[in-house]
């Protein structure tokens, strides 16, 4: 049987929705608070709606470097919002 693990995870892709429920909104900054904690990094798909927003606002005001992976297009019309943290624009998000 092997023993723990010596790899520490380093960056993490959340996906979340863009509509929040309250008891899930407290969920999604719990969740950006634990990766503050644990020195991860966030890449998300961009934008600063939903649920997403709420992880990706406590990661980044906890110190986290947090990355929002946008499509051109979206970022264009910006209907997702600004990126919390830094934000990287793909032509499409098989890119």
């Amino acid at each position: 049987m092997a023993g723990p693990s010596s790899h520490h995870i380093r960056n993490i892709y959340v996906f979340g929705g863009f509509s929040p429920g309250k008891e899930f909104l407290e969920l999604a900054n719990y969740l950006g608070q634990v990766l503050v904690e644990r020195k991860i990094n966030l890449v998300y798909g961009g934008g600063s709606l939903g649920l997403i927003r709420g992880v990706s606002i406590a990661a980044f005001l906890g110190g986290s470097q947090v990355l929002g992976v946008v499509p051109k297009a979206l970022a264009k019309w910006d209907i997702i919002g600004k990126a919390i943290g830094e934000e990287l624009q793909v032509s499409t998000m098989s890119d």
